[in-house]
Parts: C-alpha cells; structure tokens; sequence
C-alpha cells in the first residue's frame, strides 16, 4: 500500500458511477472513524478503522505512508465542471458600468465582455496562456478542486480557439489537476463576422469543429444560446454538427432570458446544460426526461447580481444538479468552489448532502468522469480533501475561510 489515511472522524461521500438525482442525490455515505488505503494513484480500501485497522496494518510496509487525518472530515477531491480557465487579461475595468447599472449585453455591445477578453487571448502567446493557466489551476488545487473542466470560445477563429485548446492539452500533461477540455467557439460574433453571422457559423462547422476533432483537442463541443448570441436553432445546428465529429454537446442554456436553451439541450442529447437561470418549467421537465445534468453556477447570480437557478425545484423535479464556479474574467472572476457551495445551501436551499453530491459526482458525471472521480471508492482515482471540520455540515457553514487542510491527488498530497 502506497498510503493510509487513517483517524478520518467522518468519510462522506456518494456513492455510484453516475449522477445522482430526485431524491438519490442526498443519499450519501457517511463512515464514522474511517480508514482508505491507496495503491498506485488509486482506492484500494474503505472501511471503518476499528473493523479494518488488521487489514490497513498488514497492508503497510515501509514505504507506505501513513497520514493521521486528526479526527478531520474527508470527502472526493471537488470537481468544478464549469470553467473559462484559459483567456487572456482581466476585465476588471468593467465594474465600473456594472456598478452603473450597465447588464451584460450592454457591456458586450459596447465592446467589453468577452469580446475584451477576445482581443487580449488573441494576442497572448501559448506560453503566456500556460504559466497563467498553471497559476489559477494551483489556486484551484488550494481549495479542494483536484478536476475541472475547460472551455474555450475566447479566440473566435481557428488559430486561437486551437491554442487555448492546446493550453488545455498542456495544463493538463503538466498540472496536478485533471483539465478536461471543452470547445466554446460559439462563444460569441466575432466582430469581423458582425455583418455576416452565418458565415462564422458556416465556419464553426465546416472549418473548426472538424480540425478540433481531428486533432483531438476536445472531448465536448458548448454554445452560448441565449439573445444576441446564438438561437436555439442555431445551437442546434452547430451542437449536431459537433457531435458527428464526436464532440459531446453541451450548452449555456436559458441565462439571461428564457429562451429555449434547455428544451434545445434535450432535444441534441447533451450531456448538460448549464446557468439555467431562466429556465422554464417546460425546459426544467426536458431536462428530467431527458437525463441532461444541470450545471448551475451561483457565484456568476452572486457576481451580476441576477436571480438564482431554481436548483430546488430542479432536484425535486428529477434533475440532476452539479454545482461549478463559471470562473472567468467577466461574470464569475472566482475560483473558490467553497463559496460556490456555500451559495447551494444559502440560496440553492440544496442540503449539505445534496451540495456535496453537486461538487464531486456529479460534477464528474457532467463531464463524464464519473466512473474516475468523484466519489471515494475501491478503484476510483485517489482524489481527497482533508478538511479542518469535524462534519460536513461545518464546510458549508462557514464562508469566507479557506477550509481544505491537505487536498490529495492521485494518490499524491499537492
């Protein structure tokens, strides 16, 4: 045995190789004096320490590390399955007209959002993308997150939606964290195509979504449906495109107006649709029938000062709901997946049972990771976080602290 964790005060965690939903994603293990073994990057054991302390001891030897967890909480590394982590500049100038008053598409038809962010990704260097991208992935690991998922859709044109896809491909190789990579290039208009919107779609699909699956730079294609962005069926079209190259689709969905954007999820067969702050009951009901995880995102309601998904009437519902940051430099400059789940309590009313199965499996399940991570398991990735609290109640009890006291990562403490 590679390490032991032992004097764990309370093991919790879900339990399953797919998301959890209705009244299943609050059934979750709690193990009381637990201990885990870990083989080769992976689970080996899990048990109670004083049933299984003969099994943990026969299976040390003297290089088996031994961490005393100190009666502490521990639960799966956290997954953020929602996240722009690769983007050139800040955007902080934009305060400023939020302060005002200004929305989101004010600010984007004035040239700021993620056009601003556009022109400084555009001019950044891959190696510039990676140290940055590097940095934030190291804060990310600080507060518990050990995958994410990234999305591109801040170059809008083949040259730069391939190099922040190739920054991912790096970050990934070279970052302790599990960068799972994401095709955005429906992000916006680029201003060149301004006058001429479907000849940028006509480039999507014919030009970029094929050279991203041809060099294997994606395992999922996203679009911004929503007003002035892309139309349901427009989404439509690019997402159906993408999945006959092999791209899974995924969607911002129904954000800012209620557009359709989570009956349109359904109906291509995404694997989630995501903000979902202005879904309907009808695009709520799709989503339950159609099995499409919701990806809500409370720090980016928190951030704009908008309303807050109806998470609760999404799982009582029958939806599965996974719980990201949306870090980015515009509507969610935040990479703390604690204040995150503090919001899935205070204003998703999710319990902590059920905020804890948002975080971890099914965000796995969000990015289809879930037979990997997001749950301590025998051979799931050992993927932890030690946490300063006695129970799990206490991590989303407290906010503004930063509470991971040792964050493991395949079998490696980081």
């Amino acid at each position: 045995m590679d390490m032991v964790l032992t004097n764990i005060g309370l093991l919790a965690t879900p339990v399953g190789n797919s998301a959890r939903k209705g009244a299943a994603q609050r059934e979750i293990a709690l193990i009381p004096n637990a201990v885990i073994g870990i083989k080769d990057g992976k689970i080996a054991f899990v048990g109670r320490e004083q049933g299984d302390a003969q099994q943990a001891e026969s299976a040390q030897g003297d290089a088996t590390q031994l961490i005393d967890c100190g009666g502490r909480l521990v639960t799966p590394g956290l997954v953020d399955s929602h996240t722009h982590l690769v983007f050139g500049g800040w955007r902080q100038k934009e305060l400023a007209l939020k302060l005002e008053g200004k929305s989101y598409l004010d600010i984007l038809k004035a040239g700021g959002g993620i056009l601003s962010t556009v022109e400084h990704t555009r001019a950044a260097s891959e190696d510039e993308l990676v140290e940055k991208g590097s940095a934030l992935l190291s804060e990310m690991l600080s507060f518990g997150v050990t995958t994410c998922e990234a999305k591109s859709g801040y170059g809008l044109n083949m040259a730069d939606e391939l190099k922040q896809l190739r920054v991912m491909r790096t970050l990934n190789a070279t970052h302790p964290v599990d960068v799972v990579s994401t095709f955005m290039g429906a992000h916006a208009i680029p201003v060149e195509y301004e006058e001429g919107r479907d000849g940028y779609i006509e480039l999507l699909i014919n030009e970029i979504i094929p050279a991203v699956s041809r060099e294997g730079l994606a395992e999922f294609c996203d679009i911004f449906c929503e007003t002035a962005v892309f139309t349901p069926d427009e989404s439509r079209r690019i997402l159906l495109a993408a999945a006959r190259c092999g791209l899974t689709p995924k969607a911002h969905a129904d954000e800012i107006d209620p557009v359709g954007g989570a009956e349109m999820a359904a109906g291509v067969g995404a694997i989630s649709a995501e903000h979902l702050i202005e879904a309907s009951d009808e695009g709520i009901k799709a989503l339950a029938d159609s099995g499409v995880i919701a990806v809500l995102l409370p720090a980016t309601s928190f951030y704009l000062d908008k309303p807050f998904a109806r998470a609760r009437r999404m799982v009582d519902s029958g939806v599965a709901v996974a719980v990201a940051t949306d870090f980015n430099p515009g509507s969610s400059p935040s990479l703390n997946m604690q204040f995150a789940m503090n919001l899935a309590c205070l204003k998703y009313k999710l319990t902590p049972a059920e905020a804890l199965t948002a975080v971890t499996l099914n965000g796995a399940a969000a990015i289809n990771r879930a037979d990997k991570c997001g749950s301590i398991e025998v051979g799931k990735q050992a993927d932890l976080v030690i946490w300063d609290a006695p129970d799990l109640e206490y991590i989303f009890y407290r906010y503004g602290s930063n509470l991971a006291h040792k964050v493991i990562k395949g079998g490696v403490v980081v």
